[in-house]
């Protein structure tokens, strides 16, 4: 009932602008949480968002080196530093998206791809309970059945580290260092253990006390260029070792 009533509050909104004018911020801003809140439970993985691109990747024949899948902090990393993108490599983010979506989204975005590696970075929206309460057991159980997903098909694992965050702008008052600490002190030895790549954006973007380093993220969660160049310095031998 909400929605249908903020749904025809905007439509009413609109109706009376003159012909031409932008919506107001407000107006988009719900149409945006709407739209959002019907695919959680139309398409809660959002497969289709990529469904096209690897229909044309697939059907190219193109060999791809490695996928990376992850949330925004995936997705902003092609936005803001394209050329790293170079071909072979797949950028496969979504933004605000927990380990249960990505989980869902890896046979259709990562394994039908076919590639010889792919790179996960994830955990930020499930500590923020993006997609509904989550323990950090549940995020272990699908950072673990990704990477089992990956090896049953001869993909091999760059896993990385959470990167550092004092607090979620759109969390506010919640604990990000504790949650964000332990799951990396798993995600580390479950790397090890499993025979996956170690990636430790963490240690390189970390000011020392769990938060961003200063003009390295624009909210202390999104990584700014200066963020992600880091980030590529830290990543960029392992790629060329397994030329990726």
């Amino acid at each position: 009932m909400t929605g249908e009533i903020t749904r025809r509050a905007i439509m009413g909104m609109a109706a009376a602008l003159p012909l031409g004018t932008a919506m107001p911020a407000m107006a988009q801003d719900c149409r945006v949480e709407n739209d959002a809140e019907r695919r959680l439970h139309s398409d809660f993985a959002w497969l289709d968002r990529y469904a096209a691109d690897n229909r044309v990747l697939i059907d190219s024949g193109t060999q791809t080196g490695i996928v990376f899948i992850g949330d925004s902090i995936t997705q902003g990393w092609k936005d803001k530093r394209p050329a790293f993108f170079t071909p072979g490599r797949v950028n496969r983010g979504i933004s605000g998206q927990t380990t249960p979506q990505m989980l869902l989204r890896m046979m259709a975005d990562v394994i039908a791809l076919k590639p010889r590696a792919v790179h996960i970075m994830a955990g930020t929206n499930d500590i923020a309970g993006n997609s509904g309460p989550m323990t950090q057991a549940m995020s272990r159980d699908n950072l673990a059945a990704m990477t089992t997903l990956a090896r049953a098909h001869d993909v091999q694992v760059l896993l990385s580290a959470i990167p550092p965050a004092a607090s979620f702008p759109w969390r506010p008052g919640l604990d990000t260092r504790t949650p964000i600490a332990s799951l990396n002190r798993w995600l580390k030895s479950h790397a090890e253990q499993g025979g996956a790549t170690w990636i430790d954006y963490h240690a390189v973007l970390d000011d020392g006390s769990g938060g961003m380093k200063p003009g390295l993220a624009k909210d202390g969660v999104h990584p700014t260029e200066a963020g992600y160049e880091l980030m590529e310095r830290l990543i960029a031998p392992v790629l060329a070792a397994q030329q990726l």
